[in-house]
């Protein structure tokens, strides 16, 4: 039989490529806003705007994604479960956009952006068609077409980086900033679009068949997942909300400046969600790979390995780019404007890192079917958070922000823990998580230590010396079971 880790291995990279490349490509816009954009307050617009979207893209696509996932294991008709959960979404958008656009205005001065209903409008757009689009896209993941759903995740990340590319460069006044946003969210709307054009043969075969029994079960055990996919999103970017929010002091200067510290939070969280990129990627693949691997005898020492490999994986990228951010800051945040938030990244790599681990124990509430778990801990998450960031960002600024992150996501990981070992017990090889994490903390601070401001090629052969030792690490450790065959 072939072996399934060297399956999802393979599908995380396929996946990932659009996640890759376009996030890479995210990237390589930083600069470009940073250049186009005079103030950095114009930046910090776009990135809270987005982090509102993150919100809505969760409850809008009201966890029937995994619904789905789960309901066709054991359902004969897989079509059926398919058109229910679509139909659901399809209504909850509606009703939703018809109220923005009633609304818009008034929504965008409890914002804090009157006068500007535009913006409204546009991520409205934006959420609907991307939340519209996203069970066809699970459909193509749970049939394990790949292939297609990277081509079309790639196409949209090709439409949304041109057509931004050449209204910024070619029509853009960076004396009228509010321009400047809509065509970034104008050209991410035309990207959005493109998944429905590509998927529209999903569109025409639905049936406007309603079973409300089956709609009722989804409903039911999705309900959790979107309020824990809610209060996870509080824990991602509610900071970025509450900067702006706990900042302003009821005059433009103090917005002016609330925005600013969003976009120098915002550019040097980027950095660190070099961790969160592959999580994305993996997560296209694992969450499908995890529910098939139910029936299997062996599903148990196939999630232990599975998170061994992981956990390596993800250390690797938080020793890499925590020990070369200072040559990293050079290519993709060319402005020292910036670079007073650089002190975050490596308090936000670690963060993902326990983001990271999180998800991949998480599997054990949507196997065992209790998603209320998964509710719990996001919502005392999302309560941690938000209390944190309203009571520290006025003294701390971003730095509480950071700090937030790192210690929810933290109490998060142990949480679930406890609760899946007694629930659904996974033994997992916690000594080995402990020594890969220590290591690459440790070999992050030596490098913080030894301090080589004279030479920075001397200071980058020494950083990068301990990530190929750690590397070494990993390779003696887990050689003799990557080359086991798993059944």
């Amino acid at each position: 039989m072939s072996n399934p880790i060297k399956k999802l291995a393979g599908q995380t990279a396929i996946y990932g490529i659009p996640s890759i490349v376009g996030r890479f490509l995210n990237y390589l816009m930083v600069p470009l806003y940073i250049y186009k954009f005079k103030q950095t307050s114009d930046y910090g617009v776009v990135s809270e705007l987005y982090a509102w979207v993150a919100f809505l893209v969760v409850f809008l696509t009201f966890g029937m994604e995994t619904a789905f996932f789960r309901f066709i294991q054991n359902a004969e008709d897989k079509t059926k479960v398919f058109n229910n959960g679509f139909l659901t979404v399809i209504l909850l958008n509606t009703l939703f956009f018809l109220s923005l656009i009633v609304f818009s205005n008034p929504i965008a001065d409890t914002l804090l952006y009157s006068g500007h209903n535009e913006y409204i409008l546009l991520l409205g757009a934006v959420v609907c068609v991307d939340a519209i689009s996203a069970l066809p896209l699970a459909k193509l993941r749970a049939e394990e077409k790949a292939v297609k759903f990277a081509t079309i995740q790639s196409l949209s990340i090709v439409v949304n980086i041109g057509l931004t590319l050449i209204l910024m460069l070619f029509f853009f006044d960076n004396n009228n900033p509010e321009e400047g946003v809509i065509y970034i969210f104008f050209a991410n709307l035309c990207a959005s679009l493109m998944k429905p054009l590509f998927l529209f043969k999903d569109f025409l075969k639905v049936k406007l068949k309603f079973d409300r029994r089956l709609a009722k079960e989804m409903v039911l055990y999705a309900l959790p997942l979107m309020i824990g996919g809610l209060a996870g999103i509080v824990n991602e970017t509610i900071d970025r909300i509450l900067l702006v929010h706990r900042l302003y002091e009821g005059t433009d200067v103090s917005l002016i400046y609330a925005k600013s510290q969003v976009g120098i939070y915002s550019a040097n969280y980027k950095l660190a969600m070099l961790v969160t990129i592959l999580l994305q990627a993996y997560r296209f693949a694992a969450e499908p790979f995890f529910f098939s691997q139910m029936k299997n005898e062996d599903k148990n020492t196939i999630y232990v390995r599975v998170m061994n490999y992981f956990i390596a994986v993800v250390c690797l990228v938080f020793l890499v780019v925590s020990v070369n951010v200072d040559f990293i800051k050079m290519v993709f945040i060319p402005n020292e404007a910036y670079w007073a938030g650089l002190q975050v990244v490596p308090i936000l790599l670690l963060a993902n890192v326990f983001l990271g681990i999180y998800y991949n124990q998480s599997i054990w509430y949507k196997l065992s079917n209790h998603t209320r778990f998964g509710a719990y801990i996001a919502i005392i998450g999302a309560f941690i958070t938000f209390f944190i960031n309203f009571r520290f960002i006025p003294i701390y600024g971003y730095l509480a922000s950071a700090w937030a992150t790192l210690i929810v996501y933290g109490f998060q990981m142990i949480l679930s823990y406890l609760l899946g070992q007694k629930y659904y017990p996974i033994a997992y090889n916690v000594k080995r998580f402990l020594m890969y994490l220590g290591t690459v903390i440790g070999f992050y601070f030596i490098t913080v230590w030894i301090n080589l401001e004279a030479s920075s090629v001397q200071q980058f052969l020494v950083n990068n010396t301990f990530v190929v030792i750690y590397l070494f690490l990993i390779y003696k450790i887990e050689k003799p079971k990557i080359r086991m065959k798993i059944g």
